[in-house]
């Protein structure tokens, strides 16, 4: 029951970051409302929420309930996929960076003045994010079933 339980932990919060970029990108313009940019402030605070608890509840399936660290570490899959998520982490450190500059425009319920080059760029790395975070999945899938050991 254990198992199945983090099992269910893990794709939640898996899907709390594929939902958050979603809204993120979606909701990204080159002329955001203050609503609009304390949305996307919000999701961007989920993200971290979700990140950290997909580190948490899977190192805890790798460690205490599934097949065993030994498994998992052999998988090149696994590699692939743990490399993914550090490389999705650092890319979303610009979007944050830039979510928290925001704040000091919209202290007086006005919206946030985004540069073209900044909404270009940040539009961009969310796409990133969201296309690495297919490659996880794939990664995910492909460890799961052993291909690769």
């Amino acid at each position: 029951m254990n198992s199945a339980i983090f099992s269910f932990l893990h794709f939640a919060a898996v899907f709390g970051i594929v939902g958050t970029l979603v809204a993120e990108w979606a909701m990204l313009s080159e002329a955001p409302t203050h609503r609009e940019a304390r949305l996307m402030q919000a999701c961007d605070r989920w993200y971290g929420f979700f990140a950290v608890a997909i580190l948490i509840v899977g190192f805890l399936r790798v460690f205490y309930f599934e097949k065993g660290s030994a498994y998992y570490f052999a998988s090149p899959f696994f590699r692939a996929k743990i490399g993914l998520f550090v490389v999705i982490g650092l890319l979303s450190i610009y979007p944050t960076v830039r979510f928290i500059k925001w704040r000091a425009q919209m202290g007086n319920g006005q919206a946030p003045l985004v540069p073209a080059a900044e909404f270009r760029a940040l539009r961009a790395v969310l796409r990133l994010e969201l296309v690495l975070l297919l490659g996880m999945v794939l990664c995910a899938a492909l460890m799961a079933r052993g291909i690769g050991l």
